[in-house]
């Protein structure tokens, strides 16, 4: 059974940084593509980062690029998010997700297989 449990959130003053991490658990980490979306009250989704398997290549939305980083540890089947910067248009639940398919790429991050129950993050200014 696959399960995704996201850690980290928290409440930061405009500037700051948080480091989100999600475990995963119950399937091959290695296998998956793995990625991040958030979602604020009276927002739609938005797919934040993206980490391919075996290359490790990543894909980010163009409101955070450059101030975020999503990488993993493989070894400890966890997936992370660091956010840097932080604006209060960053302030959402933030998921982690994660899919098999070998064709993710055409995905979007929340249409994912699995999901977990997500961390809050708020950004005060």
């Amino acid at each position: 059974q696959v399960q995704l449990q996201e850690s980290g959130g928290g409440s930061v003053q405009a500037g700051g940084s948080l480091r989100l991490s999600c475990a995963a658990s119950g399937y091959t980490y290695r296998l998956y593509c793995m990625g991040w979306f958030r979602q604020a009250p009276g927002k739609e989704r938005e797919a934040v980062a993206r980490i391919y398997p075996r290359s490790g290549s990543t894909v980010y939305t163009n409101s955070v690029k450059g101030r975020t980083t999503i990488s993993q540890d493989n070894a400890k089947s966890t997936l992370y998010l660091q956010i840097n910067t932080l604006k209060p248009e960053d302030a959402a639940m933030y998921y982690c997700a994660a899919d098999r398919r070998a064709d993710c790429g055409g995905v979007k991050v929340f249409d994912f297989e699995y999901r977990g129950q997500g961390t809050q993050v708020t950004v005060s200014s």
